[in-house]
């Protein structure tokens, strides 16, 4: 697409807006005990979703057209007020909070969080985001029962509907979820971010997320469909956004700690501190992990601090730092075949594989209100981290490792960016508008090597180019990138029920290599035979919009129709390219994807018995990178990745929860719910260029994606039952059920699992415990292309662990 092709619709959102004023409500917040003002204080309409949050001086403030609200005022350890006010002119509205006269049992704990949670979705509208007719699904890490001293993503996103999830790291370390057939690898299929600036090793060359947020210091995860390529990105997945913790606003000080102890020698400490002092607010942590792992030679440690630092310049201005670094070093028990899984599916041949990530993520955030209706952010972000893998990798699996020099791959990843946003209210044609203008820069500057590594045990990660002169595979790239952005969208509103909102991105990305790579081939004897060194030098630019809508309408406050369309783009990574891997080929004619997704979908509750979202999706891919099963002229099969064809995946996804509590008028004492989350979805490659691929299904897509779960808790103690199906899936275009050699390629079998979790409070002392895989099921999720395999990677047996939380 040209810019050109879309003047009038660029036109749409630079006309100049003119604002009309609305009645303004507004008013101080104290404590009834003391006088004094609350900070951090959330107003809620019960139709509107929070509407304000009150700042140090216990001052709150809104605009709304006349009419009459539901207030809520909510924060923790006060109690909850609702009053009604009728709006006809500005409104001065002080309230006054009592603190909650006896310490909260669990139950009541988790009820007041549920509370907030059926008041405050994502709204059309938050801070200089809009998410009008968009999916948006919030897990409220908080109130989870899953096991997050290891991240289980299973548990945790047992609420999303259709993900796909790679399940065979028993630390948490990396984070591994696709979904509607997107390929699950380091969540490389969404723009992963953290409060709300990027964390991937490279949003363009490489965009796969080396570190994973600490679940314990996670507040909420914000999982936004396709329709978030506009806003966020060109990602056919969407956003994936990790919200953190806050500062305690009522504090100057808190520590909580937690101690995990479990199966296969399992320690995990995680202790944060927070508080605000005047007008400065601190939130830090320490994440420890170690363990032997659930397999012979998968040992790890790993060391994560967060640190969060922010100042109130004024009512109106605020600031805000924040650093990340996360080091771990994990051996790696490499891949096996499907006999080798057979046999004993936690057994290891590979003892000399070693992975290392250190990763450094900086941020600095400016949100400024130049008024009630207009809204700006400014992020300046940015990421200094290396990667390294080091092992023994042989296209056959089950070959014993001879002790000899091994395979390193060695990346820097050096990147820096910043976005802006302006978000404002206004009227057109006397209708309510909210329009979003932003931009992105982003430079990345990177470089990758591969050469022979140590001949040792250990996690050497020296390349030894002379020790090993004739070692085949050498390469050595830096690949510098360049990407500029410019994004709108304007939600116009025909009335209080229905809206739509159109918006565009504009994408200018440079990507570059610049490099070599050796090829050596030697004799039985070691003996060189031939030898070349070859220049690869390429540079590739491109410029193109992409367009969207969305569609929002609510005939009732406790129901919503929601729909949208957005193109899609992915571009090749050059990284991919020039790694030699034993396990499969590249095709050089290898190229960018593109395509579009559309969602439908309804959503709300019925008389909160019940919260429900189902929706109907289709996804479609053109030159998607797959896999296929290649024949060769002197009848070899290889398996090679490339541009495999056209292909369509659609289905049908639904989250019913519903409040057992109300439906069987228990008291207040209990809490009661069962959820039920199902994706149905068909896949199929309507054309291709490749034997033996149109008409097939889709890799990464299983049939059937079923998660359910019953809870249940009585004052201080609840319990958690959760069980998760997913059918059969393939893992090439070819759709080979039978595997090579390399494990790499065949079929990911059906497979079932059932998770239990208990947790017990006692004033400042919380007990959690649970067992994973209760029926002690063999299964895996993944066939790795790569490291940590290649080949078939078993997911973690029947595992146990238990949690100490002591707050101060």
């Amino acid at each position: 697409m040209k810019l050109k092709d879309f003047r009038i619709f660029i036109l749409f959102f630079t006309l100049v807006l003119t604002a009309t004023a609305q009645n303004k409500v507004s008013g101080v917040v104290t404590s009834k005990a003391t006088q004094q003002p609350l900070n951090n204080v959330e107003v809620y309409d019960k139709t509107a979703g929070l509407l304000a949050k009150t700042n140090e001086q216990g001052y709150y403030e809104f605009s709304r057209k006349a009419s009459t609200l539901n207030l809520v005022f909510f924060t923790y350890d006060f109690q909850i007020v609702e009053t009604e006010i009728i709006i006809n002119g500005d409104v001065v509205l002080n309230q006054q909070l009592e603190l909650l006269g006896e310490e909260l049992t669990a139950v009541e704990i988790t009820a007041r969080k549920n509370r907030v949670f059926e008041l405050s979705r994502l709204r059309d509208v938050e801070e200089t985001a809009i998410y009008a007719g968009k999916k948006t699904e919030v897990v409220l890490v908080e109130q989870s029962m899953a096991n997050l001293a290891t991240n289980n993503a299973r548990q945790i996103y047992a609420q999303v509907a259709g993900l796909n999830i790679y399940q065979n790291d028993d630390a948490g370390l990396q984070l591994n979820i696709g979904g509607r057939g997107l390929d699950p690898n380091r969540t490389a299929n969404f723009n992963t971010r953290q409060n709300g600036y990027d964390i991937s090793a490279d949003v363009l060359g490489y965009p796969e997320s080396y570190y994973a947020p600490a679940a314990e210091g996670v507040k909420q995860i914000q999982v936004i469909r396709g329709a978030a390529s506009l806003q966020y990105g060109t990602q056919f997945g969407g956003l994936v956004n990790f919200v953190m913790k806050e500062p305690n606003p009522n504090k100057p000080f808190e520590l909580i700690t937690r101690n995990t102890l479990g199966s296969f020698g399992l320690y995990t400490n995680f202790t944060s501190i927070s508080g605000t002092k005047n007008k400065w607010s601190y939130y830090t942590f320490f994440n420890y992990k170690k363990g032997d792992g659930f397999r012979p030679n998968s040992e790890f440690e790993s060391k994560n601090i967060f640190a969060h630092i922010g100042y109130q310049l004024s009512e109106s201005t605020k600031l805000s730092a924040e650093l990340t670094y996360l080091d771990y070093l994990a051996q790696q028990a490499g891949g096996l075949t499907d006999n080798q899984f057979n046999e004993d599916p936690y057994q290891s041949n590979r003892a000399r594989n070693w992975f290392e990530v250190d990763w450094l993520l900086y941020n600095f955030k400016l949100a400024h209100k130049f008024s009630e209706k207009t809204n700006f952010t400014f992020n300046f972000f940015g990421l200094n981290a290396t990667r390294n893998a080091l092992g023994f990798r042989t296209n056959r699996v089950d070959q014993v490792d001879p002790g000899q020099e091994r395979d390193l791959i060695k990346g820097d990843f050096n990147n820096y960016g910043f976005e802006a946003r302006l978000l404002s209210e206004y009227k057109l044609f006397k209708k309510d508008a909210t329009f979003l203008i932003g931009t992105k820069f982003y430079d990345a500057d990177n470089s990758q090597q591969q050469g022979p590594g140590s001949d040792g045990i250990g996690p050497d990660f020296t390349i030894r180019n002379e020790e090993f002169p004739n070692y085949p595979d050498q390469s050595e790239f830096d690949f510098p990138n360049l990407n500029v952005a410019v994004f709108g969208e304007n939600i116009l509103y025909f009335n209080d029920k229905l809206s739509i909102t159109p918006g565009f991105r504009f994408e200018y990305i440079k990507t570059e290599s610049d490099g070599f790579y050796q090829r050596i081939n030697t004799d039985a004897a070691g003996n060189v035979i031939f030898e070349e060194t070859v220049q690869d030098d390429r540079s590739f630019e491109r410029n193109f919009v992409l367009l969207g809508l969305g569609l929002s309408y609510k005939p009732t406050t406790a129901l919503e129709i929601y729909g949208n369309v957005s193109q899609n783009y992915r571009s090749v990574t050059f990284t991919d390219i020039n790694i030699s891997n034993p396990a499969f080929a590249i095709n050089p004619n290898i190229t960018d994807e593109d395509g579009y997704t559309l969602d439908l979908g309804v959503r709300g509750n019925y008389k909160s018995f019940v919260s429900y979202d189902l929706g109907a999706f289709a996804l479609f891919y053109n030159n998607r990178i797959g896999f296929i099963q290649k024949g060769l002229d002197d009848g070899r099969v290889i398996s090679e990745r490339g541009n495999v064809g056209d292909a369509v995946m659609y289905g049908v996804e639904s989250l019913f929860d519903f409040n057992l509590k109300k439906i069987f008028k228990m008291n207040n004492h209990y809490s009661f719910n069962y959820f039920i989350n199902t994706s149905f979805i068909q896949s199929e490659y309507t054309s291709s260029q490749q034997n033996n691929v149109e008409g097939n299904e889709v890799e990464f897509v299983p049939d059937v994606n079923f998660k359910t779960g019953l809870r249940f808790g009585y004052k201080d103690l609840m319990a958690n039952l959760q069980y998760t199906y997913l059918g059969r899936q393939f893992t090439d275009a070819t759709n080979s059920q039978e595997s090579n050699i390399s494990g790499v390629i065949g079929e990911i079998p059906e497979y079932d699992v059932l998770d239990v979790s208990l947790s017990y409070k006692y004033k400042r002392f919380k007990l959690e415990a649970g067992v994973n895989n209760i029926l002690d099921n063999a299964y895996f999720t993944r066939r790795a292309t790569g490291y940590p395999g290649p080949g078939i990677i078993p997911s973690a047996p029947r595992n146990f662990y238990t949690t100490l939380e002591v707050k101060f």
